[in-house]
């Protein structure tokens, strides 16, 4: 017999049987965390213990079961896609197992991201096509609307929207709204996000992040800390919850009473002030099955115990019901979740700048269909092309073991499948420009050419054109016949000045064999000094770099010379910044002397490359200076012992580490800095949330420093990421403690292009070699102006197209009103019957904007979205606020 008692009072009596048994106890429940003895006697001996009786939380936890989904990494890309793909068919068959289980104990499968469900209906028999699809409506198979685990400050504006454009597709194939996301294992976000997502009719974000790694204090600020992130115009907003452990709980703990007991630990530990939380349950591993043991878990728990409750659930189910309880009492928070793992986009230089310039062709070809022929635009085939951007952008980059044993195959194996996608999506963007661009050229005179600008505001720049389309000859005159300036360059090009090609529309030009036209103010280079009356820029003949900047009659050198040189080229091995490098003397050649434009070649020595080639280039009329780096980089030493230790071993963490930056110092009087991201605008500091990063920040298409009265506007085409201040990209292997990440961002005007690194102990890649061109433009200027650094940098991601011609100037399609705001967007509709517009305000400032059609083929207009539905009428003026992104969908007439 045994008697067992509480604080001396008996509480239970019964024979047990002989060796050793376990029984539970159902006591009552305490408010207060209370102290009690526990006494068991067996056989007049009698066994005391001290306990602590807490409270127990009457509590609601969402169970989402996913599988995390890693391209590649842990597996090869093929074999995991093919995994995804059996996981929806389990969780289908889990679902239908538990279909009779008592509410929250039925299995629900969340498609954490959609590729693989693309893949699903892509591959699958119609037969399994139709079974997703009814187990969507169902309820059985939660879906969340990003495509993947995207690093999403590399993303340019329209790819953050292609991010979400297939949850509308698939939604629609299942005639469900999607309405919520998932996105794991990356640490922060851009804040374009919000508008990204909010285009897709989604409000409510899972954000699960990797739990220790790389994460600085991303994770201690926010999990389990639900908050409404409010988008860049102030307009959108999205519910934005990180749960305990990220994405990972179910790696580091088992089904069972210690994981009750320690997450009401934590509910306890933070005071979470809520009786609804939710948690990530994705197996074990990443790519995981789904855990079949779960729903019967769930089910003889909730029937064991009145709390807490467990219940399984799509994202949309856990999350509506939080709102519906909580959503009114929720903070909000509105700026940039500056993520953290972009820095391993710098380990395959060439392979993402490839990819950040053909998602700029995607846009431009798109445009371009939109204005020449909509016969021309495939969606089958713009899909594609984004989905290997998307891809390409996704956080898994290679293999486990991508460091340590670099070059076994299934490393490099891996490594080819990303590389495609880049490569891939750069095949794929010519192919569709050459198409949307091509239009009764076969026939054209050899001397007739057109200048096609695919952009929403008049352009005046400089052009250069192939040896193949200008061998007619170096004159060039305009559809009126006057001389235009021209000059042929040392590549055989011919560059000339166009002036105000028109919006959405075209400029003729005719070539003869006749005199180049000179420019009325030509541009010169003397004594290392370019100068076109606008700008003045002075080369160090020693080194190389830019010693100074001037706009033309300010005094003002715009470059701080004190500590670093603006173009400097730095390399760091290590991270110890006392052992920073520098190039060596430096080789001027003056490649192109003017008159329309000087370009000038700097050679030098450089470590840990074979060669470092800097071109400036200064035109006519041009009030910005053009830069082209071009590093031939040296591979940086392998692993001696391949293979052993793995990721965490010595080598993987601290060998052969390398960084190579360009310094940017510039010097403006109390200049604040601004930074372009995708669909928005931030400022060091003042608009980072806490948990952002500090110690590197990705950035979209420029930074401008400006006082009121004078600043530079710098433009990056190929480099995605920059320190602010100092060299404080160090951050070497695995990084688990938040206190050594950089803290605050200090006002300052130096900043530094930080190209290339392989800091990185896992997963990214160990070295990379050969020749990779960083391309920078420099704008000095009177006042900022954001619009006008947007559409510079515009410009030139998407140059304005030249191609032989025999037909007249049509009329622009389409003229947009003030020119601050901006079209991001245009395409036709995927149905081929409408044009698709989206209009940024890239000034921050409210605008009425006025849409004048040159077509009577237009009907009417709609407020529209990612899926490209009719949702509202709008007339010809449309408000747009300061950030603010606005879809139109604007009906064809047939």
């Amino acid at each position: 017999m045994a008697v067992t008692k509480l604080d001396g009072v008996e509480i239970d009596r019964r024979d047990l049987a002989t060796g050793s048994t376990i029984y539970e106890l159902y006591l009552k429940p305490v408010s207060a965390v209370q102290r009690s003895t526990i006494s068991v006697e067996i056989n007049s001996k009698i066994t005391i213990e001290e306990i602590e009786r807490k409270p127990v939380r009457q509590m609601l936890i969402y169970v989402l079961p996913h599988s995390h989904h890693d391209l590649g990494y842990t597996d090869l890309q093929a074999n995991v896609e093919e995994k995804q793909i059996r996981n929806i068919t389990r969780g289908i068959e889990l679902a239908r197992k538990t279909a009779s289980y008592p509410d929250g104990a039925k299995f629900v499968w969340n498609l954490e991201v959609l590729w693989g469900a693309d893949l699903y209906m892509r591959r699958g028999t119609e037969s399994a096509r139709r079974d997703l699809i009814d187990a969507v409506r169902k309820g059985w198979i939660g879906v969340n609307g990003s495509y993947a685990n995207e690093l999403t400050g590399l993303c340019r504006p329209e790819e953050l929207l292609q991010l979400f454009r297939y949850s509308g597709q698939f939604g629609q194939m299942c005639g469900v709204e999607v309405n919520s996301a998932m996105m794991s294992d990356v640490p922060g976000f851009s804040w374009g996000m919000v508008t990204a997502m909010s285009q897709a009719g989604i409000r409510y974000f899972s954000a699960a992040p990797n739990y220790f790694d790389r994460i600085g204090t991303f994770m201690v600020t926010w999990q389990d800390k639900p908050f409404w992130w409010i988008s860049p115009s102030g307009n959108e907003k999205v519910l934005f919850w990180i749960p305990w452990t990220g994405y990972a709980l179910s790696h580091v703990m088992k089904l069972g009473n210690d994981l009750v007991s320690k997450y009401q630990d934590r509910m306890d530990e933070i005071h979470y002030p809520y009786d609804i939380s939710y948690i990530r349950w994705s197996g074990h591993g990443d790519n995981a099955e789904p855990d079949v043991e779960l729903s019967d878990w769930i089910r003889d728990w909730n029937q064991k115990y009145e709390w807490p409750r467990f219940s399984i659930a799509s994202t949309t189910t856990a999350f509506s019901d939080f709102e519906k309880r909580y959503g009114t009492q929720l903070p909000h928070f509105r700026g940039d979740l500056t993520p953290y793992w972009e820095d391993g986009a710098g380990s395959s230089a060439l392979e993402t700048a490839i990819n950040r310039n053909a998602a700029d062709r995607i846009s431009e070809a798109a445009a371009l269909a939109a204005i020449k022929n909509f016969n021309t635009y495939n969606p089958a085939a713009y899909a594609d092309a984004w989905r290997d951007v998307l891809l390409y952008s996704e956080h898994t980059w290679g293999a486990w073991n991508s460091v340590s044993d670099s070059e076994k195959p299934f490393v490099k194996q891996q490594w080819d499948v990303k590389r495609a996608f880049a490569i891939d999506a750069e095949k794929q963007s010519n192919a569709l420009l050459e198409k949307a661009a091509s239009e009764s050229i076969h026939s054209a005179p050899s001397n007739m050419i057109e200048i096609q600008n695919a952009s929403s505001w008049r352009r005046t720049e400089m052009v250069y054109l192939s040896h193949n389309i200008s061998e007619v000859g170096d004159h060039v005159t305009d559809s009126h016949g006057n001389p235009i300036a021209s000059q042929r360059m040392s590549t055989g090009e011919l560059a000339l000045l166009t002036t105000d090609v028109p919006a959405f529309g075209t400029s003729h030009y005719t070539l003869s064999a006749h005199k180049e036209h000179i420019p009325a103010n030509p541009v010169s280079y003397k004594n290392y000094r370019l100068s076109n009356g606008i700008v003045d820029v002075l080369i160090d003949p020693s080194n190389g770099d830019i010693a100074a900047m001037h706009l033309h009659s300010e005094e003002q050198n715009l470059v701080d010379t004190k500590k670093h040189r603006l173009n400097q080229f730095l390399f760091l091995e290590g991270s110890n910044k006392d052992h920073l490098r520098s190039s060596g003397p430096s080789n001027i050649v003056v490649e192109d002397p003017g008159p329309l434009v000087v370009s000038v070649r700097i050679e030098s020595s450089a470590p840990g490359c074979k060669s470092l080639t800097r071109r400036i280039r200064l035109g006519a009329g041009m009030d910005y200076v053009e830069i082209s780096n071009t590093v031939d980089k040296l591979q940086a030493p392998l692993n001696p012992h391949p293979g052993i230790g793995g990721p965490g071993d010595e080598f993987a963490q601290r060998g052969s580490k390398e960084s190579l930056q360009f310094a940017f110092p510039l010097s403006i009087p109390n200049g604040e800095m601004t930074i372009d991201i995708a669909l928005g605008n931030m400022r060091p500091e003042a608009d980072q949330l806490p948990g952002s990063c500090k110690n590197w920040i990705p950035i979209g298409r420029w930074l401008d420093i400006s006082n009121k009265n004078i600043g530079v506007t710098w433009i990056t085409l190929d480099a995605p990421l920059i320190e602010i201040g100092e060299i404080s990209a160090t951050m070497l292997g695995s990084q688990r403690d938040p206190t050594v990440w950089r803290k605050h961002i200090d006002k300052t005007q130096t900043f530094y292009s930080w190209v290339m690194n392989n800091h990185w102990g896992t997963n990214y890649r160990a070295y990379q070699e050969g020749a990779v061109t960083f391309r920078y433009a420099l704008r000095p200027h009177r006042g900022y102006d954001a619009a006008a650094a947007s559409r510079l940098a515009m410009g030139l991601s998407e140059p304005l197209l030249v191609q032989k011609s025999s037909s007249s100037p049509a009329s622009p399609l389409l003229l947009v009103e003030p020119s601050d705001v901006i079209v991001v967007t245009l395409k036709p509709s995927e149905d081929r019957k409408a044009w698709i517009i989206r209009l940024f305000g890239a000034s921050g400032e409210d605008r009425t904007v006025k849409l004048v059609w040159a077509s009577s083929r237009t009907g009417n207009s709609w407020r529209s979205n990612l899926a490209e539905e009719q949702l509202e009428p709008v007339g010809n003026e449309i408000h747009v606020s300061g950030w603010e992104l606005v879809t139109l969908r604007v009906e064809k007439k047939m």
